[in-house]
């Protein structure tokens, strides 16, 4: 019997890994209405034959797949279709606009002015009055808008242009990410020549390597 909940319960974990890698990638914290209550529901299909070794894995396993299924299909529609999308995902919401806050929609959402202080505060807003705008998304996330005085200083604010160089990861634990080599434009001889200016033979001794966006290299060796 404990064997059968083991086996179960590996087989399940891995199943239900593939069919969420299926579904697509998100984050916990970004996910949506749609999204939340599949995966709630995915997870109490799969306890059932988990925890009922009588009962066959298709009981577990055919919800599941309809559930991705539905998932699948609803997020189609909520791409092609605008109404669907708001139907399903909501609207995002205008809590400040101005610098004031709207408090009709605060109201309808239920959402306190405390909940929304701790949300700025979060976000490295101490102050209402460095708010121009608030939005909140329609996965909770709220998104804010500074106000010219309080926006971070840029560098086409000052006449400067940018490096044109995007940031990137070079080497992890030994290993070389090529990828990212290859969006930096920089190919594996140059590679070994910048390891070796910061004392590296070969990449085997780098713990990491990344270059920033001003084509600064950062490199720790391996202790």
């Amino acid at each position: 019997m404990m064997l059968t909940v083991l086996l179960r319960t590996v087989f399940f974990y891995f199943f239900l890994l593939l069919v969420l890698r299926l579904m697509g990638k998100r984050e916990l914290g970004s996910l949506g209405p749609l999204e939340l209550v599949i995966t709630f529901i995915m997870a109490e299909a799969a306890a059932i034959p988990i925890e009922n070794p009588e009962r066959p894995l298709v009981y577990g396993i055919i919800p599941i797949l309809t559930l991705m299924a539905l998932e699948l299909i609803l997020s189609k529609l909520c791409l092609i279709s605008a109404t669907w999308r708001h139907l399903i995902s909501g609207r995002p919401t205008v809590v400040i606009e101005n610098g004031r806050f709207v408090v009709r929609e605060m109201r309808r959402l239920r959402y306190t002015i405390n909940d929304l202080l701790e949300q700025l505060r979060q976000k490295g807003y101490d102050s209402l009055s460095d708010v121009d705008t608030a939005i909140l998304e329609s996965n909770g996330e709220l998104s804010v808008l500074p106000k010219e005085a309080a926006r971070p200083l840029r560098l086409a604010d000052i006449g400067l242009a940018g490096s044109g160089i995007k940031p990137c990861v070079l080497v992890i634990d030994g290993q070389v990410q090529k990828e990212d080599l290859a969006k930096c434009g920089i190919d594996e001889a140059a590679l070994h020549a910048l390891l070796q200016r910061h004392g590296c033979r070969h990449t085997g001794e780098v713990l990491f390597a990344g270059m920033d966006n001003m084509g600064k290299v950062f490199v720790q060796r391996k202790e």
